[in-house]
């Protein structure tokens, strides 16, 4: 029995040795598959991507070829997904709309990433004035009623899909400033950065060095949130017309037409599909941030 339980402290301890020769980006991968969640929807995600972004591949047509004999058609061998009230292909909309809620997702985001982890790190790290400048800011900025003021830039620069990247980037930063504000006053105490302090650091090299690659395991996580709250914002005001219009298709606009009833109870085929796209697309997203966040977690990497 002791020799037994010996063998087992061995194991563990050559298994616990070989676990920290890794690499921090070799233990991350190792902590992320063990995730089969995360794993299955990393793939689903890559494939929701690979359509969108292949989409004039298996679609070369486009999305805006018309044929008036076939409106209001139910899905078909010639037609997957049927066809909407002008004769165009629901199926060739929804691979090109993927693309325009994706793009626009991404640089909306993009946009809110750089100004929110920008001003959260400089208020964080520099506090004083500094933080009572920026924090009042954001106050004011969350303030404002989003819906109005999108009503607002709508009625003088039009709703396109440009104006939608636009409006959405510049409204989406201040949760995320605030995530990064209080993770940095937390990192800025730690040893490590008041010995960088001390050695005469500039606080630029401090701050990209030490302190936002130690944010970036908690910025996974709110990241895909934000991503998955912009694809439905995008969604909500394409819905309501504010957002991408037509003819170019986005998923929000085609889930605009169950504004009908007649579509809402007879031709489910022209929304359901985007809807199906934008709840695996939502799902995927906070699934693998979810992963990636365990994956990239200092305290317990090296579990």
């Amino acid at each position: 029995m002791a020799t037994q339980v010996q063998q087992d402290h061995i194991i563990q301890l050559r298994e616990r040795k070989r676990v920290e020769s890794l690499s921090l980006t070799q233990m991350a991968w190792r902590r992320f598959r063990r995730h089969k969640l995360g794993l299955v929807s990393i793939a689903v995600l890559a494939i929701i991507i690979a359509s969108a972004v292949l989409a004039p591949v298996i679609k070369p047509e486009g999305y805006s070829k018309l044929d008036p004999r076939v409106r209001n058609q139910p899905p078909s061998a010639e037609y997957p997904l049927g066809t909407d009230s002008v004769g165009r292909d629901v199926w060739a909309r929804l691979l090109y709309g993927g693309r325009t809620s994706l793009t626009v997702s991404v640089v909306a985001v993009s946009i809110s990433f750089v100004i929110g982890v920008t001003l959260g790190a400089v208020s964080g790290y520099y506090g004083s004035w500094v933080d009572i400048a920026i924090q009042r800011l954001v106050e004011i900025v969350a303030a404002m009623p989003a819906l109005i003021i999108i009503l607002s830039f709508v009625a003088v620069y039009g709703a396109n899909f440009t104006n939608t990247m636009i409006i959405l980037g510049l409204f989406g930063w201040t949760g995320l400033c605030r995530f990064v504000r209080g993770q940095v006053l937390q990192i800025r105490e730690m040893d490590y950065v008041l010995a960088s302090r001390s050695l005469g650091g500039a606080s630029r090299h401090i701050i990209m060095s030490h302190i936002l690659p130690n944010v970036v395991p908690y910025l996974t996580i709110s990241l895909a949130f934000a991503f998955s709250a912009t694809i439905l914002l995008e969604t909500s005001l394409s819905f309501l017309g504010l957002g991408v219009q037509a003819p170019t298709p986005s998923w929000g606009n085609m889930v605009g037409d169950a504004g009908s009833m007649l579509n809402l109870r007879d031709r489910w085929w022209l929304w359901m599909p985007a809807g199906i796209a934008i709840t695996l697309t939502v799902l995927s997203i906070n699934f693998t941030g979810d992963a990636l966040r365990d994956a990239l977690d200092p305290h317990t990497i090296l579990d």
